[in-house]
């Protein structure tokens, strides 16, 4: 009896988020690439097994889960696996806009990054690549990516946030307000700001304790649940306050509020529905039925008035 051998299996897309010209997720049983080249940085991390491979004919091996492979542009390599179980290994295909091309000659020195902060940056990354509709916190994500492979290449140094923080916080605070529905990318924001992407996150941050993507999903949650208690369809709630389609509203209004959009409008449906019934009730209570009078004239009691116990002629 064989034992059980496991099955090549890939994903591929293309997102919407400038820099990244693909993403690549796969796991390899028993493959090996022949030799070639990319015209983008191919950035992977190591989440399973092992992977011999070349850059530039110089081999190296990556055997730890969370490594971090690094590989420039127009530099010849390959790849094959080591071990029966192959490997499973998540890629970004980034454009030299994120990357300059003048910073091969330090990647292919050292393609093999053990770095667990950079490795859950791109991580990150991936989790909110696997969504449509959130580029801005996917943007953001990948600009402390780029700056931590800078550090790497030693080609930056982080600029921690000083007495301007505030002033640039609190313009990047309005910029988003008048931005709900239509959104903003973040390089048009550090263009209109006149700041650096990292910086203008970071400022943020330290201003007002989250990500600037963080303030933007809340005031649209903030919004999504006035109009669905107002008795607006989730399908047209999600465009109206700036999601990308009513699955985007829902993942992020359920994570939240514990709870669907369509639940939660459901509501403002009982709370009608209640109202209904109370005003049925009252009408029931506010029945009026003939009596007989000393006087011998018909007149009318209203069970539930305050009128109770006075007799009326029968005018009607």
């Amino acid at each position: 009896m064989t034992a059980h051998q496991p099955r090549t299996r890939i994903s591929a897309w293309r997102p919407s988020v400038a820099g990244i010209a693909e993403v690549f997720h796969a796991h390899f049983a028993d493959h090996a690439y022949p030799l070639h080249t990319h015209d983008t940085w191919d950035l992977m991390i190591l989440d399973d097994g092992s992977v011999d491979f070349a850059v530039d004919r110089r081999r190296h091996e990556a055997a730890d889960a969370g490594t971090v492979i690094l590989l420039p542009p127009g530099v010849p390599h390959d790849g094959k696996t080591v071990k029966p179980s192959g490997f499973r290994k998540r890629v970004l295909y980034l454009d030299t806009c994120v990357l300059p091309e003048r910073l091969t000659g330090a990647a292919v020195d050292r393609p093999i990054h053990g770095d667990g902060l950079l490795r859950r940056r791109i991580h990150q990354l991936h989790r909110v690549l696997a969504h449509s509709g959130d580029q801005f916190e996917a943007e953001s994500r990948l600009t402390f990516v780029r700056e931590r492979l800078l550090f790497h290449l030693h080609a930056s140094q982080v600029k921690t946030p000083g007495r301007e923080a505030g002033r640039i916080a609190a313009a990047l605070r309005e910029l988003l307000d008048s931005r709900i529905h239509a959104g903003v990318s973040l390089n048009e924001a550090a263009t209109i700001l006149h700041a650096h992407p990292t910086h203008l996150i970071r400022c943020f941050r330290q201003t007002y304790g989250m990500p600037p993507h963080t303030y933007l999903t809340g005031r649209r949650i903030d919004r999504a649940r006035r109009l669905l208690l107002a008795g607006k369809r989730p399908a047209d709630v999600a465009t109206v306050v700036g999601f990308y389609d009513q699955a985007h509203l829902n993942r992020h209004f359920t994570r939240h509020l514990s709870v669907t959009p369509a639940r939660y409008a459901a509501l403002h449906d009982r709370r009608a529905t209640g109202n209904v019934r109370r005003l049925r009730q009252a009408d029931q209570k506010e029945r009026w039925f003939p009596v007989k009078t000393t006087t011998a004239q018909d007149s009318w009691i209203g069970s539930g008035s305050s009128r109770r116990g006075r007799t009326f002629p029968n005018d009607a």
